[in-house]
């Protein structure tokens, strides 16, 4: 989750402010000199969070990214076979492998050498075509380029032609010339470099998140080793390798490992035409939802794209063709559908191509329309062999989809009954939804509200323009194992359904989304936390796209109110809380006292609890009176302005993002903790209950 304070849905400016502007801009003339250049990279610098998203966690990694992304390329191309990933106790991050080694004559364009090209402008590199790529990530050529530009220091190694050539660079620029400093047998490049302190706002870097993104690059790029090492604690060096000769299929093995599957063997096949080779691997399991990994070039399409779609359109078309061969489906019997077809499904579909063209910046889908009918062809023709040779398989597979069907056509009458009925016979919104009265999308937002009490508090309190409340009482149903028809029973689930206005299933559309925020908030404990997890997991799994595309939040209350006389402030965790605490007991009186003051049992006007419901609390090694420290456990405990002020006001709320970062480990937690088993979940629990602050319990 990605925290950030969203952006206010209000306020235009007013007609002084109007004025002001015109004066401003009379007073300086705009001109040529007015426009500023930026060279080599300094744009980079300038605008960060363009290259790398943002300066963050996420950034920091995406610099190692970057840079294994490289070496992954040479691998792809077949002249590297493994890369070591070490992170040094300085700080900084050595990538390193033992390809080709990049290029170090002087280029004839920049009259500088190919290294100082490649690092020192943006669009450089061997990925726009010639011989230097095949098969590439990179699009842009702005990789290495962005994190020299964003490190403190660089030092690329090159091992190429017999001899050791090194370069340094300080931000951005070469300290000296290239040089040779030795010779050598072998090949390869070793970058070392460590993230500038005047850009990010974190420097640690997170071992267990890099050990996943490796992992997951190891099982895409098969038959090359990855060894990673974290050297920060030299008393402690930690080592890892992975290395996965099954490629795809090691990885849907990996992903089913908690599963019950319903087939033994692991479909898999790894093909080439027309220098686009596609590697597909499956297997159903006895789960309800669908997992299904999409890469291109080894990047993740999170929204899928051309090869997905021929994928699911020959899975669907063969799976019908061989149950009406077998006389499993009669003739009196409709065809399954994709969504039948894909309940259980555990797939990764990856795909090399030369020319890759993804849509949009993030490249989360793949647009090639060329790849469509060769991934549907060749798929196609290897599904139907492999369920000519595993008849038992096949029986489980085509099992698994007529149970699926069947289950389908169930929840079909009940979400007619629900919503398709609602929206043709203009069934209004659900009674406890108070709407805002704005109709524009890309204002609107809506707060899921735990219980009446809370709910009573946000409509009042809410801006009613552009905020709707919608409350719900009790925690909801956990839909992990449950179909659509149970769902679509239960009252809170249905009534949130018909609000969102999307519809659910293969009926869904995001295009008729009523809010562009969709904010849950609940209180500050336990239970609060418990139905926030159920209301995600009814996201991720029946609004994933919502997720992706940034839609849902979940609010930020806060943790306490702290109090000295009329001075108040809130705090949103408890190191703010004693930060707070510490303030105002500087000026206070150190007296040590017992009793209150008569003056604390009046109620604030603003407030409906009384300031003596608080604690007095510790300053240093002394009691200090007149703090008073009030703790919110529940969103009903605030009165509507302070909770207008605090968690909805969008001048001052802070909202966390949902997002997700890696797709398999987030399922694979949803099903540890919201899944019918028990072990794994308790497991799961006692192996990190160690790392939990703030137990309430």
């Amino acid at each position: 989750m990605v925290q950030k304070k969203s952006t206010s849905a209000k306020v235009l400016a007013d007609t002084a402010t109007k004025d002001k502007i015109k004066k401003t801009s009379t007073a300086k003339k705009y001109g040529a000199d007015s426009i500023t250049v930026l060279e080599g990279l300094d744009p980079v610098r300038k605008r960060p969070g363009m290259y790398i998203g943002n300066t963050d966690k996420a950034g920091l990694h995406h610099m190692i990214w970057e840079v294994v992304d490289n070496s992954v390329d040479e691998a792809m191309a077949g002249f590297c076979n493994e890369i070591s990933i070490t992170l040094n106790s300085d700080g900084s991050v050595s990538v390193s492998d033992n390809g080709r080694g990049i290029p170090v004559e002087k280029h004839k364009v920049t009259k500088t050498s190919a290294l100082e090209t490649v690092m020192t402008k943006l669009h450089a590199g061997g990925k726009f075509g010639g011989d230097g790529y095949k098969v590439s990530g990179g699009l842009h050529g702005v990789g290495v380029s962005v994190v020299n530009a964003l490190s403190e220091f660089l030092e690329a190694e090159i091992h190429r032609d017999g001899k050791v050539w090194k370069q340094e660079y300080r931000r951005g620029k070469p300290k000296s010339k290239i040089k040779s400093t030795g010779s050598t047998k072998d090949t390869g490049t070793t970058i070392t470099f460590k993230a500038d302190h005047e850009i990010f706002t974190t420097l640690e870097f997170d071992w267990k998140y890099i050990l996943d993104h490796i992992r997951q690059q190891a099982y895409l790029t098969k038959g090359v080793r990855f060894n990673l090492i974290d050297a920060r604690d030299e008393k402690n060096i930690k080592n890892y390798n992975f290395y996965f000769e099954g490629g795809v299929a090691s990885y849907v093995r990996h992903i089913n490992r908690i599963h019950n599957t319903k087939q033994e063997k692991v479909f898999y096949m790894d093909k080439v035409e027309k220098d686009i080779q596609v590697e597909i691997a499956f297997q159903y399991s006895e789960e309800y939802n669908e997992t299904v990994l999409s890469f291109a070039n080894n990047i993740h399409t999170k929204e899928g794209g051309m090869h997905l779609v021929g994928f699911r359109t020959a899975l669907t078309r063969v799976l019908n063709s061989y149950s009406r061969e077998k006389g499993i489906l009669k003739e009196k019997d409709s065809n399954l559908t994709g969504e039948d077809t894909r309940e259980g499904l555990t797939a990764v579909i990856s795909i090399k191509i030369p020319e890759p063209q993804f849509e949009g910046q993030t490249k989360a889908k793949l647009g090639n329309a060329e790849v469509k009918p060769i991934v549907d062809s060749l798929f196609a023709e290897k599904l139907a062999i492999f369920l000519e040779e595993n008849p038992r398989d096949a029986e489980a597979i085509i099992g698994k989809c007529l149970l699926a069907a069947r289950a389908r056509k169930a929840a079909r009458v009940a979400r007619d009954s629900v919503l398709r009925k609602g929206a043709l016979d203009g069934l209004t919104l659900p009674g406890k939804l108070a709407d805002c009265s704005s109709r524009d999308r890309e204002r609107s937002e809506i707060y899921i509200v735990e219980g009446d009490s809370a709910g009573g508090s946000a409509k009042q309190g809410r801006n009613r323009e552009f905020q709707a409340i919608l409350p719900l009482r009790g925690k909801v149903l956990n839909v992990e194992r449950a179909r659509l028809d149970k769902i679509l029973a239960n009252n809170e689930l249905k009534s949130l359904i018909i609000a969102l206005g999307t519809n659910i299933g293969e009926q869904f559309k995001i295009e008729d989304l009523r809010y562009h925020n969709i904010i849950i908030m609940t209180d500050a404990d336990v239970d609060g936390a418990h139905i926030r997890t159920l209301l995600l997991t009814f996201f991720y799994r029946h609004f994933l796209d919502l997720i992706i595309q940034g839609h849902v939040y979940i609010a930020q209350p806060p943790l306490y109110q702290v109090r000295k006389g009329k001075q108040f402030e809130y705090a949103y965790t408890e190191e703010e809380k004693d930060q707070l605490v510490a303030k105002f007991s500087s000026g206070s009186d150190k007296s040590v006292t017992n009793k209150k003051d008569k003056k604390d049992k009046k109620q604030d006007k603003n407030s409906d609890v009384e300031e003596d419901s608080g604690e007095d609390v510790e300053g240093v090694g002394e009691k200090v009176s007149g703090v008073t420290v009030q703790r919110y456990k529940g969103l009903g405990e605030m009165n509507p302005q302070q909770l207008w002020d605090t968690t909805m006001n969008p001048e001052n709320r802070i909202l966390k993002q949902v997002t997700i970062e890696d797709a398999a480990k987030s399922d694979e937690i949803f099903d540890i903790l919201m899944g019918s088993d028990v072990a794994p979940r308790k497991k799961f629990i006692s192996t990190r209950a160690k790392y939990v602050k703030n137990l309430d319990v």
